[in-house]
Order: structure tokens, then C-alpha cells, then sequence
């Protein structure tokens, strides 16, 4: 192995720790307690290794938030894997998205809370990002109707499902009902019985 190589992998190490490490501080104690100077003392690497990495707490945010929606894909496509018809993988995505945000608080934040410098919706948008909406949109393709426009209609759905983990998370909705509203949601996009 060549020094270069060493030294990437390493880097490459570093980086992992880094976004771990504040992964699992945001999930023990939330955003605010991610700071780079406790990051630094959390992982025994100084501030200015971790500013050798990442800009601030914001990029750790992205760097987070892009591992996410990696984590994120593999869910919905698992849970996919076994469902059929469009109303059986519609809801296989909205209970696994759902069930995502709800057992991994913040880094669902980082990933569609919290402002982090990622672009979405465009062709910039990194990979991770495309896939994980690539898997929600394959959900929603087969009851696309004839004008509709696939991505919007996707982008409805996964609006839909972002606002029943917002605000059951914060209590304004209570929680006992989820599944109720989640099937509501589902049987509009994707009835049963195949009306429309």
C-alpha cells in the first residue's frame, strides 16, 4: 500500500468518526449539543482535524444527512421487496418512511428539518439523496394517472408522509391514530380496489 493510500484510507476513517460521533450525539442529546469543540473530545482528535474535514457543524449536518438517506433507501427498498400491487408497495414505503423517522429523531432532522447545505430536487443532488426519493417515486409510479406528473405526485406523497412524522413527533397529532391516518393517506393515492 502507498502512503497516499494509507493516507486516504485514513482520512476516510476520520470522516466516518466524525459523522458517527455526531450522529450519535444528536441522537442521545439533540443538534444543539453537536458542537465541534465536543466532537472533538468525543472522538480525542482536535478541532482543527475536525475543521479539516468538514467547514462547521453545518457540513457535519450534511455529511450525516447524506449518510441518512443512504440508510433511508435501504429501508424503503427492503420494505418493498416483499409487497404487491401498488397499493401493498405504497404502503410498504409509507410505513417504512414513517417508521424511519420515528425510531431516528435527529438524523431525520438533519436530513429534512434542519437547513443543511444539500441540494434537493436537482440534478446536483447527491446520490444518496436521488435514491432515496428514486425509491419513494418507483411507490408511486403505479397509480400515476394519465397527465399527472410522476415527480410532483411523488413529491405530494412524501409531503404527506413528512408532515404525519412532524407533527406526530411534536405531539400535535397523537400517535394512537398513526396508523389510521397513514392508511387514509395511502388508500387516496392508491385505493384497493383500483378506482380512482
Amino acid at each position: 500500500m502507498t502512503i497516499q493510500t494509507r493516507r486516504e484510507r485514513e482520512r476516510a476513517e476520520r470522516e466516518r468518526l466524525i459523522v458517527t460521533a455526531a450522529r450519535d450525539l444528536a441522537e442521545a442529546e439533540g443538534w444543539d449539543a453537536v458542537t465541534t469543540r465536543r466532537l472533538a473530545a468525543e472522538i480525542e482528535y482536535s478541532q482543527p482535524v475536525l475543521y479539516s474535514h468538514f467547514k462547521g457543524k453545518g457540513a457535519i449536518m450534511a455529511a450525516v444527512a447524506v449518510r441518512g438517506c443512504e440508510e433511508l433507501a435501504a429501508d424503503l427498498r427492503a420494505a418493498t421487496g416483499a409487497a404487491e400491487g401498488a397499493h401493498g408497495r405504497l404502503a410498504a414505503v409509507g410505513r417504512a418512511y414513517t417508521d424511519f423517522g420515528r425510531r431516528r429523531p435527529a438524523l431525520y432532522d438533519a436530513m429534512f428539518t434542519h437547513l443543511v447545505d444539500l441540494p434537493f430536487a436537482t440534478p446536483e443532488a447527491p446520490a444518496p439523496l436521488q435514491e432515496a426519493f428514486g425509491e419513494i417515486l418507483r411507490a408511486v409510479e403505479p397509480v400515476v394517472r394519465e397527465g399527472d406528473d410522476p415527480g410532483l405526485l411523488t413529491e405530494t406523497f412524501w409531503a404527506g408522509l413528512h408532515g404525519l412524522v412532524t407533527l406526530m413527533r411534536s405531539g400535535r397529532l397523537p400517535a394512537g391514530a398513526h396508523d389510521q391516518r397513514l392508511a387514509l393517506l395511502i388508500g387516496r393515492f392508491a385505493p384497493r380496489d383500483g378506482a380512482t
